[in-house]
């Protein structure tokens, strides 16, 4: 088991020299640059502008008006440390998604399920919370971690024949469900919680985030069991948002009494 051990310190050492601290005051496991992720995400979306058409005109205005409220309550160097955008894209898909580098990008079709304001920043704060969070360098370096792992203990254990395979097979298996999804809902939880923050920091109300989730509960669909998903399930994200919502409250009633009142009308 002497392979083990080499293992071990192996993966002890990677996370002994790339621990940061999220948002939160969660111990985080990040091995690749902002500048290497800040590339990538300006390359990823490049690529989403020329795969989907963008919308422009009223409805452009409106979520460029939500994001810029949100990021105008980041402090100074937040602000200054991305190159913060939004596009919207053409899409019956209620999704949205932000990319390292601060690039955003919302589907028309998640307009039919936001349906205020309040409720679109509720989707905004979440994205931010997500590149503040540097969420992208966590799955990045995680993946990387995983796979060096799996295939150190593929070489040094001679499972190369078709029995070996399978096994390896269902290691992957055990590492998809067992580490990598995990974590992610870890990080949907956790970009959940700052975007409740930053929305409230705004002068948006962020009791409408659980609004935004019973729509989305409503609107339905088929869903994976919360176990096999990369996003918790909409009953737990509504409990998580409900127990930090006295302090996001308390946020927002300061950040109106500071004069932050955003008026975005909706196209």
């Amino acid at each position: 088991m002497r392979w083990f051990h080499f293992l071990a310190v192996g993966v002890l050492s990677l996370t002994l020299t790339a621990c940061t601290t999220s948002p939160t005051g969660r111990q985080q496991f990040t091995l690749v640059s902002d500048a290497q992720l800040n590339q990538m995400g300006a390359q990823a979306f490049d690529q989403y502008q020329q795969d989907l058409p963008t919308v422009g005109g009223a409805t452009h205005r409106y979520a460029q008006c939500v994001a810029e409220a949100i990021v105008s309550a980041l402090p100074a160097e937040q602000q200054r440390a991305q190159d913060w955008q939004i596009r919207v894209f053409e899409s019956e898909q209620a999704n949205a998604f932000a990319l390292p580098g601060g690039y955003m990008g919302i589907n028309t079709g998640l307009l039919d399920v936001a349906r205020t304001q309040d409720q679109l920043a509720a989707v905004i704060g979440h994205e931010v919370g997500h590149v503040l969070a540097r969420h992208a360098n966590e799955r990045v370096s995680t993946q990387t971690a995983t796979q060096l792992g799996l295939s150190v203990l593929s070489s040094v254990s001679g499972m190369q024949g078709p029995g070996g395979q399978q096994m390896m097979g269902a290691l992957g298996l055990g590492a998809q469900y067992g580490v990598l999804l995990p974590f992610s809902r870890r990080h949907e939880s956790e970009a959940d919680v700052i975007g409740l923050w930053l929305m409230a920091d705004a002068g948006f109300d962020p009791r409408a985030s659980v609004t935004l989730w019973e729509n989305m509960e409503a609107a339905g669909g088929a869903r994976p069991p919360a176990w096999m998903s990369t996003h918790p399930s909409q009953g737990q994200r509504m409990a998580g948002l409900q127990a930090n919502m006295p302090e996001a409250v308390a946020r927002f009633q300061r950040a109106r009494q500071a004069g932050r009142a955003p008026v975005c009308p909706r196209p």
